[in-house]
């Protein structure tokens, strides 16, 4: 990955942490850090 397309990446993740904040007030993150959570616990049990 070029530091060109790294910076992009970033921009749009960020950008869409922006939007989620400004008009769902952290539904979708929250949504997707819990998720996130379970899988981690998930993949941590078959190990």
């Amino acid at each position: 990955m070029t530091n060109k397309i790294a910076v992009y990446l970033a921009l749009v993740i960020a950008g869409l942490f922006a939007v989620d904040y400004l008009l769902y007030d952290w539904a979708n993150i929250v949504f997707l850090m819990r998720k996130f959570t379970a899988l981690i616990a998930w993949v941590a049990f078959w190990r």
